[in-house]
């Protein structure tokens, strides 16, 4: 089992991560530019899209993957999907180094083997303001192909093994919170409800 408890919100030097484990914006297709507009939140149904494989690794794949470094160092992230800036296609990134100098691009990432599990307590920014303590593999084998076309297979344990199967199952379309019980679930959906309502009576 993970000893270690994380705090999907921002890093610190503490003696536990802390950090945003995913970062949300809207993508338009034209010239593959990039636009902050605003983070996906569930019950968004866009998260729940599920990307296609990229065919080709052109300069079109790796400008998405520059652009999405850009958005998640400038947010803190150590992790970002390419689902979550409205772009079906499966790309990932991640970077868990504190000078964020060692970017992690996965292309067509795949998982090939779960080992035991462990619990770490996980955060979303397309979830605000809620965590909860989620059990997933503790050991994971996984390949990917590189902005370069070459075919990787690799393995990951820890904070690493968390983040990939977190980013994957956003290209899968599917939430942490899809872990919770359905009562949690549903808890979760009447706060958001109730607090939008008084957003728009605020307007």
């Amino acid at each position: 089992m993970l000893a270690e408890t994380i705090f999907f919100c921002g890093l610190t030097t503490t003696n536990y991560f802390s950090c945003i484990l995913s970062v949300s914006y809207d993508y338009f297709g034209a010239n593959s530019a990039m636009a902050i507009l605003k983070v996906l939140n569930f019950p968004d149904p866009r998260l729940r899209a599920k990307a296609l494989p990229v065919e080709k690794i052109d300069s079109k794949v790796k400008e998405i993957a520059g652009n999405m470094l850009d958005i998640m160092y400038a947010k803190n992230g150590i992790g970002l999907a390419a689902t979550q800036v409205n772009i079906q296609q499966r790309i990932v990134v991640i970077d868990l180094s504190e000078e964020k100098n060692e970017p992690l691009i996965l292309i067509n990432p795949k998982i090939t083997k779960l080992v035991g599990s462990g619990t770490m307590r996980e955060g979303c920014l397309s979830v605000p303001d809620y965590y909860d303590i989620i059990e997933r593999a503790e050991y994971i084998e996984f390949c990917y192909k590189t902005l370069d076309d070459e075919v990787i297979t690799s393995n990951a344990d820890g904070l690493l093994a968390v983040c990939i199967q977190h980013e994957i199952d956003h290209l899968d379309g599917k939430l942490f919170i899809d872990y919770l019980s359905l009562l949690k679930r549903q808890r979760l959906k009447k706060k958001i409800d109730k607090q939008e309502k008084l957003q728009q009576k605020t307007l």
